[in-house]
C-alpha cells in the first residue's frame, strides 16, 4: 500500500438497517404481552407516587435544565468537585459503637490499620443528651455507642490515633458543644492545631426530636449552642463542620425518596434560617454542613435520590443569598435498616454491598457500610471488616475511583433525578407554608405522611407484592439463628459511673477550684458562647455532664412532640418466625397433594413458601389419588393443620370429602385450600375450610390468625 494513499473509509452497516421506531418496539411488546394491558404489565407505580416507564427516550430528559452541566459547577447534580474522586476516592467510614473508650480504641485502630480514613464516632445516649454515667439512667450508659465522660476516656479512646490525619464524625445528637470541648481540650493537649482537625463533630436537634420525640435542651437552646460551635470552628477550624442533617428518620421509619429529600432539605433550611437570625452569614453557615442520607434498595431510585438533593441544596441556600461555593453539597451516605432482616441475615451482605454501590455512584463524600450483622447484635470483628472490605473492593479492585459521575448522561437517571428533585420541591414548599420544620413536626404533618407511607411499604411485604429474600420469599426454616452476646449493661454503668467518680475524688482541692472558676467562666451571660472557657474547662478536669449544666444552667427540655417509628420492613413477618422458634418444636403442616403432578406441584409448592415464612414444619408427600389416602396419612403426620393442594376445577368434588375425613381424624383440624376460585368460596366455608391461601392473601394475617389458633404467641 502507498504510503500516502488514504485508508478505505469504514463501512456503514447501520445504513443497511432502518430505524426501528417507538411504536414499533410497542407493538412487539403488545403482542408478546397477548392481550395483557401494556400500561399494566410494562409501568411501574413507585412510592413516590412516580410511574416508570420500561424504556427512557432522548424525549423524556430534552427540557431538562441540569442536563448539561458538568461536575463541580452549579447545580452540583454531577458532584461537588469537578474531578470527584479522581483526585481524592470518597472517605472510607465506619460507625465504632462500643461502650467502653478501652473497646473504642482497640477497634478503632485495627479499623485504621485496615484500610478505615475516616472514624464514626457513635456516643450512648447518656454522652448526647450531656450525662455523665452516674447521672444517667443505666440504659443510657454504653447501649449503641461510645460512654465518653472526662478528657481521660476520651484520650483512651483516640489513644494511637494521629488527629490531623484522620476524619472524626462523630454522632453527638442534638448538641455537639460539650463534646466539642473535651476533644479540643484534647487536641490542645497533645499540641494539635484546630486549624488540622477534620470532619465533622455533628448537631442535628431537629432530627434527633423527630426520632426520639424529646431533646436535653430547648431547640433555642440547642441553635445558640450550633451558633457558637459553627461561628468558632469558620474561624479556628475551617475543616471541621459542626452542622450534620440526617435522613435516617423519614427512611428508616418507612418514608418515600421524596419524603425523605423534602424533610431532610426542610430541616437543613431551618439550620440556615437559625443560624442567620443569630448572626451567621449563610456562607459561613453552609460550608459547615454535613449531611447524611441513608440508601436503600432501589438501586437507580437512590442514584437519583442522592444527585436530586445536591440539586435542591444548591438551589436552596443560592435563595438564601450563597454564592456558589457554599452551594456545594457535602454528602455522607449511610447503608439502610430498613431492608436489613434478623433471619437469613447473610442476605443483608448482598443488600448493603448494592447500597453501597449506588451511594458512589452517586458521588458521595464519605461512606458507611453497615454490618450484616448490625441489626441483629452488635458487629463483631469479622462483620466490621467485611462491610470494610466492600468499600475497598468498590474502591480498589473495581477502579470506580477512576470515573466521575458514571450514571450521568442516562435518560433514565436523569429523568428520574428531575422528577425526584421536582416533588420534593413541591413537599418542601409544603413544610415551608406551615412555617417551617419544627412548626411541621409538632403539628404531625411529616410524621403522618411517612407513616402512611410506611403502612403501604409494610402492607407489599405482607402480601408478598415486594420481596424479602429469606423473608417473605425463600424463607429458610432449618436456619440457626445468629448468637447474640449476653451483656450486663448494669455492672457496665456501675464500672463507668465508679470511673467519673474517681475522676472526680482524684482531683485536689487547688485542682478542684480550678475546675469551678472555669466552669464559673461558662455559666456567665454569654453561655454557650464561651467556646474558649469550656475547652479551659474541660482541660482542667470538668467532665462532660459538668459542662453541659454550666451551659444550660438557664435552659430545660424541650416540649417532646410525637415522633416518627424507626422501624425495618421485616420486623413483623420476623416475629411470627421467633415466636415459632421458642416452640419445643415447629409447628407441622400437612399438604394434602390430590392428583398428578401437574395438578398439584404449583400450589404445593406456593404453600410450602407461603408457611415456611412462619417457621412451619412443611410435609409435602406425592400426590395422593384418593382423599381417604391423604387423610390416613394427615393422621399419622401429628400435623393439626392441613393444607389441600389441587386444581379448582378438582376442589367441589374432593373438599367436602377431604374435609369430612379430616374432621373425623382429628376434630381440632385447621383445614386451609390452597387457591381462591370466587365462584367455590361459599360452599368450601360451608364444608368447614377454615382459611385459604393465594397469592393476594396477606401472610403476616394469615399466619397470625392460625399461629393465635395453634397457642403460639
Amino acid at each position: 500500500m502507498n504510503a500516502s494513499s488514504s485508508p478505505p473509509a469504514p463501512s456503514r452497516l447501520l445504513a443497511d438497517f432502518p430505524p426501528v421506531s417507538y411504536e414499533h418496539w410497542r407493538k412487539l411488546v403488545e403482542a408478546e404481552l397477548k392481550g395483557a394491558p401494556f400500561d399494566k404489565k410494562m409501568l411501574t407505580a413507585t412510592y413516590e407516587g412516580i410511574t416508570l416507564k420500561p424504556i427512557y427516550r432522548r424525549e423524556d430528559v430534552a427540557d431538562l435544565p441540569h442536563l448539561n452541566s458538568l461536575p463541580g459547577f452549579a447545580p452540583f447534580v454531577r458532584g461537588a468537585s469537578a474531578s470527584v474522586y479522581v483526585k481524592e476516592p470518597w472517605a472510607v467510614s465506619q460507625e465504632i459503637a462500643c461502650g467502653s473508650p478501652t473497646e473504642f480504641n482497640h477497634a478503632a485502630r485495627n479499623s485504621v490499620a485496615r484500610g478505615l480514613n475516616a472514624l464514626n464516632m457513635v456516643l450512648d445516649r447518656a454522652t448526647r443528651d450531656g450525662h455523665d454515667p452516674d447521672w444517667a439512667q443505666p440504659d443510657d450508659v454504653g447501649g449503641g455507642g461510645l460512654s465518653i465522660a472526662t478528657l481521660g476516656d476520651l484520650d483512651r479512646a483516640l489513644e494511637g490515633v494521629d488527629l490531623e490525619q484522620t476524619s472524626l464524625f462523630v454522632r453527638s445528637g442534638a448538641s455537639a458543644l460539650p463534646f466539642a470541648a473535651l476533644l479540643l481540650a484534647l487536641a490542645k493537649k497533645r499540641k494539635k492545631s484546630p486549624a488540622k482537625l477534620r470532619g465533622c463533630i455533628e448537631m442535628d436537634p431537629l432530627g434527633v426530636l423527630a426520632h426520639e420525640g424529646r431533646l436535653p435542651q430547648s431547640l433555642a437552646g440547642a441553635y445558640r449552642e450550633m451558633a457558637a460551635l459553627t461561628r468558632w470552628a469558620a474561624t479556628k477550624a475551617p475543616q471541621l463542620q459542626t452542622v450534620c442533617v440526617h435522613s435516617r428518620a423519614w427512611h428508616e421509619s418507612g418514608g418515600s425518596a421524596v419524603q425523605e429529600l423534602a424533610f431532610t432539605l426542610a430541616t437543613g433550611v431551618e439550620y440556615l434560617r437559625e443560624l442567620s437570625r443569630l448572626g451567621i452569614a449563610v456562607d459561613v453557615a453552609a460550608p459547615r454542613f454535613r449531611f447524611a442520607v441513608t440508601v436503600g434498595e432501589s438501586f437507580f431510585l437512590e442514584i437519583a435520590k442522592l444527585r436530586a438533593l445536591r440539586m435542591l441544596w444548591a438551589r436552596a441556600v443560592g435563595a438564601a443569598g450563597g454564592h456558589a461555593a457554599a452551594q456545594k453539597l457535602s454528602l455522607h451516605v449511610r447503608t439502610s435498616r430498613w431492608n436489613k432482616t434478623v433471619v437469613d441475615p447473610y442476605n443483608n451482605l448482598l443488600r448493603a454491598t448494592v447500597e453501597a454501590f449506588a451511594g458512589v455512584l452517586g458521588s458521595c463524600d464519605s461512606l458507611q457500610v453497615g454490618a450484616f450483622d448490625e441489626v441483629v447484635r452488635p458487629p463483631d470483628d469479622f462483620s466490621l471488616r467485611i462491610a470494610r472490605n466492600t468499600q475497598l473492593v468498590l474502591q480498589k479492585e473495581c477502579g470506580l475511583d477512576h470515573v466521575i459521575d458514571p450514571a450521568g448522561g442516562s435518560w433514565y437517571v436523569e429523568s428520574l433525578t428531575a422528577e425526584l428533585a421536582t416533588r420534593a420541591w413541591a413537599q418542601f414548599q409544603e413544610v415551608e407554608k406551615l412555617g417551617g420544620m419544627e412548626a411541621a413536626l409538632r403539628g404531625g404533618m411529616p410524621q403522618q405522611a411517612v407513616a402512611a407511607t410506611a403502612v403501604e411499604r409494610i402492607k407489599a411485604v405482607t402480601r408478598r407484592r415486594d420481596s424479602i429474600v429469606g423473608v417473605n420469599q425463600y424463607a429458610n426454616q432449618k436456619e440457626k439463628p445468629l448468637e447474640m452476646p449476653v451483656v450486663d449493661r448494669r455492672a457496665f454503668h456501675r464500672r463507668r459511673a465508679q470511673q467519673v467518680a474517681s475522676h472526680r475524688t482524684s482531683l485536689d482541692d487547688a485542682d478542684s477550684q480550678v475546675v469551678l472558676d472555669r466552669l464559673a467562666e461558662v455559666v456567665g451571660p454569654k453561655g454557650a458562647d464561651s467556646i474558649d472557657a469550656c475547652v479551659a474547662a474541660a482541660a482542667a478536669g470538668a467532665t462532660l455532664g459538668e459542662i453541659t449544666r454550666a451551659i444550660r444552667i438557664v435552659d430545660s427540655p424541650c416540649t417532646p412532640i410525637t415522633p416518627v417509628c424507626l422501624t425495618r420492613a421485616a420486623a413483623p413477618l420476623e416475629g411470627l418466625r421467633a415466636a415459632m422458634n421458642r416452640q419445643p418444636a415447629p409447628a407441622k403442616v400437612f399438604l394434602c397433594n390430590l392428583g398428578s403432578l401437574k395438578e398439584y406441584k404449583a400450589r404445593a409448592d406456593f404453600a410450602r413458601g407461603f408457611f415456611a415464612v412462619g417457621g412451619y414444619d412443611v410435609i409435602s408427600p406425592a400426590g395422593f389419588k384418593l382423599p381417604a389416602d391423604a387423610v390416613a396419612a394427615f393422621a399419622e403426620s401429628a400435623a393439626r393443620i392441613a393444607v389441600i393442594c389441587s386444581t379448582d376445577d378438582n376442589y367441589p368434588a374432593l373438599v367436602p370429602v377431604l374435609v369430612a375425613g379430616i374432621r373425623a381424624a382429628r376434630p381440632d383440624a385447621i383445614v386451609v385450600l390452597a387457591g381462591y376460585p370466587p365462584d367455590q368460596i361459599e360452599a368450601h366455608r360451608k364444608s368447614g375450610v377454615n382459611e385459604f391461601i393465594h397469592v393476594r392473601a396477606d401472610v403476616l394475617e394469615v399466619l397470625t390468625n392460625l399461629h393465635r389458633q395453634l397457642g403460639i404467641t
